[in-house]
């Protein structure tokens, strides 16, 4: 090797080669490889048609003199005349007023008794003006009172509720007590007045709503009230008529001492009745010990007098 090029026409790079001049030639010595870019790309399939033919899109077509549509604007993936998929939610739905469950039956029911109500109301006559001279009746809870075909004799003192009393001979009202009535007989020779010492009395007291045992306790306690008394047990009667619903009586024997010191012995009981009208009538008898013959004797007629006005 001489280190010098050789002339010769070999396939040498290094040898000049006859051709045209580089400045003649219309590519570069040093050209790049083509781009993959460059290269042309088909299409995907449009999802708005098949094949990857262009789909009917919203606006008019090309070559319609309209103009283009919305999917002819854009170069993207989807085609030159597809458009993409709008990225735009759809408007939420509406949302409609929903009736609590738990409200629904509370509401039917509050319906059913406004039902009831007007139902009510219509049968029990809310058109008062057509008989406007009727009278309203009474209640069931509250009994009248029982109808008699007692007629007291002239002579009866009225007590109450129908009742009244006849006084055996030699006893007179006492008009001082304003509760009841009250009848008593006094010694020979003494005038009545509230000062005076009666030898027995009978004494009609009344009221309402109270049982007759209740009542009958309540009248011996007050007529023994410092007295030393025996009392006797109380017992239930037969009750005379068939107005009466309770019928009871008690028996006592008490002792107490005067002003002057004397000790004084009394006999005493008392009878209750009680009617179906829960008006009770009581008979609070009480007498002198050594007078209770004549006073008991006299008794027994003015409480037949009693009963047979209840």
């Amino acid at each position: 090797m001489s280190g010098k090029r050789d002339k010769g026409t070999g396939g040498n790079p290094w040898v000049n080669q006859t051709g045209p001049d580089p400045d003649e030639t219309d590519e570069a010595e040093d050209q790049l490889p083509p781009s993959p870019w460059d290269l042309e790309v088909t299409p995907p399939p449009s999802p708005w048609g098949g094949g990857g033919a262009p789909g009917p899109g919203p606006g008019p077509g090309p070559g319609s003199g309209a103009g283009p549509g919305p999917a002819t604007q854009t170069s993207s993936a989807w085609g030159d005349k597809v458009g993409p998929p709008a990225l735009r939610r759809p408007p939420p739905e509406k949302k409609r007023f929903s009736v609590p469950p738990l409200l629904i039956p509370i509401g039917a029911g509050l319906l059913v008794v406004a039902l009831v109500a007007v139902v009510l109301v219509a049968l029990s006559g809310g058109d008062k003006k057509a008989d406007p001279g009727r009278s309203p009746s009474p209640s069931a809870g509250t009994p009248t009172a029982p109808a008699s075909s007692y007629q007291p004799p002239p002579n009866a003192l009225p007590v109450g509720f129908g009742v009244s009393i006849v006084p055996a001979q030699g006893w007179v009202e006492v008009t001082w007590e304003k509760r009841g009535k009250q009848v008593a007989i006094y010694p020979p020779g003494t005038k009545p007045g509230p000062n005076a010492d009666a030898r027995a009395f009978l004494w009609v007291r009344q009221k309402e709503k109270v049982t007759a045992n209740a009542y009958l306790l309540g009248i011996v306690e007050g007529e023994v009230d410092k007295e030393i008394a025996q009392l006797g047990n109380v017992r239930n009667l037969p009750c005379p008529k068939d107005v009466l619903v309770e019928c009871v009586a008690i028996d006592y024997t008490s002792s107490f001492k005067a002003a002057d010191g004397t000790e004084s012995k009394v006999k005493g009981s008392v009878e209750v009745y009680r009617r179906k009208d829960n008006v009770v009538t009581a008979l609070d008898f009480r007498t002198m010990a050594d007078f209770a013959p004549k006073a008991e004797a006299d008794a027994a007629i003015m409480k037949k007098s009693v009963i047979d006005s209840l």
